[in-house]
């Protein structure tokens, strides 16, 4: 599967964005999808994440009550919601997908389980 992450840019704070992740290769929907961060000089950090199948949803606690994670099989296309944009949100988001299988104690929180990933967009939060 291959990802395509689109919709970053310059914001200011407070302001909402929405980021796009296209999929194009294998049936989307028999895949987990997941949104991830990468700040200057920071560890990649998982945001948000949506299982095929049951569509149980994951987040952190970090932006739990700011983000919403949605997906649209029809499009191939995740989402990403991102209301109350702070400063401390710049970083290059990350879409990923094809989850390692269960028998290898994958989790939708763990960026080393997956292996796609699309290329980044850039968000950056002025105050």
């Amino acid at each position: 599967v291959q990802l395509q992450a689109s919709g970053g840019g310059l914001v200011q704070a407070g302001a909402s964005r929405r980021l796009s992740c296209l999929a194009s290769g294998r049936a989307f929907n028999s895949y987990s999808v997941a949104w991830f961060r990468q700040g200057p000089e920071k560890e990649r950090e998982f945001l948000a994440a949506v299982r095929y199948g049951t569509s149980r949803l994951y987040y952190s606690d970090s932006v739990k009550d700011r983000f919403i994670i949605s997906r649209d099989n029809a499009k191939n296309t995740a989402y990403l919601h991102m209301n109350g944009l702070k400063p401390e949100d710049t970083a290059v988001y990350y879409c990923a997908t094809d989850l390692l299988e269960p028998a290898y104690g994958s989790s939708e929180l763990d960026s080393a389980d997956y292996r796609s990933w699309g290329q980044g967009t850039q968000v950056t939060v002025t105050s």
